[in-house]
């Protein structure tokens, strides 16, 4: 009966202790920003990582936006004709792309391209002891390593939201003007009664969140890397699907908290 017991508990006892690393991680991460020491190599690694995670992103986050955008309009007109709703598609938008969707393919193009990267550019160092010679130099892995890339693909997170969201609302609005030749202020005005300042909050808290939890994930599975190159891919596979699983879990926590 105690083997049991403790088969059954031996998986929330394994979450509880990762997210209580997680949490460690994080803080000491946060705590190593204010030494004094440092300061213009923390702010060149966080332009780095926002450049390769935010910037370089750009054009197939555009692409992607613009396709997913167009295809939920399409959709939508697929049904919303036969209840009399076209007004209704600026609604759809909002609804789809801004609260649910936006966030979680952002979240999707951040873990594949970024997060993988990081984990595997960590996975090395550490195979290579270079973590352990910044340790033997004196410098804290932690403020060099770790709080640039949080910082970088949390803000990186929040803005791709933004673009995505724009993209996406300028391909529905293209194939719907193109579908139903409907004017460009009628749409609009559609959207424009769907949309709320409450929305985009709630989809940038989201973002937010997530960039905090992939970085953190992707960091850590890194650093748990112990000196074998064949760990390295193995970590980089965790660190991506551990971040989605995550990414789901805050989406849904924080649609229930604010839309219930």
């Amino acid at each position: 009966m105690t083997r049991v017991i403790a088969w059954a508990i031996d998986p929330f006892v394994r979450v509880a202790a990762y997210i209580a690393d997680l949490s460690a991680l994080f803080y000491e991460s946060l705590r190593s920003l204010f030494t004094l020491h440092g300061r213009k190599v923390v702010l060149e690694a966080t332009q780095r990582q926002v450049l390769f995670t935010g910037v370089e992103a750009l054009p197939i986050m555009g692409l992607m936006a613009f396709i997913l955008g167009a295809v939920v309009i399409l959709q939508a007109l697929t049904q919303l004709p036969k209840f009399g709703a076209e007004e209704a598609i600026g609604t759809v938008l909002v609804m789809v792309i801004i609260r649910e969707v936006g966030p979680l393919m952002t979240a999707l193009m951040v873990v594949g391209r970024s997060g993988s990267a990081i984990a595997i550019e960590l996975g090395n160092m550490q195979v290579h002891e270079e973590i352990t010679a910044l340790e033997a130099m004196g410098i804290n892995p932690l403020h060099f390593l770790t709080a640039p890339r949080i910082i970088g693909v949390t803000l990186s997170m929040v803005c791709l939201f933004l673009y995505f969201d724009l993209v996406a609302i300028i391909g529905g609005f293209l194939m719907a003007r193109w579908t139903l030749s409907i004017p460009i202020g009628r749409l609009m005005h559609s959207f424009a009664a769907g949309v709320s300042f409450a929305d985009l909050t709630v989809g940038i808290v989201k973002c937010a969140l997530n960039g905090i939890a992939i970085s953190l994930i992707c960091i850590y599975q890194g650093l748990e890397v112990k000196g074998s190159p064949t760990e390295v891919p193995q970590a980089a596979t965790k660190a991506i699907v551990r971040s989605f699983i995550v990414c789901m879990v805050l989406n849904i926590f924080v649609t229930y908290l604010y839309y219930r």
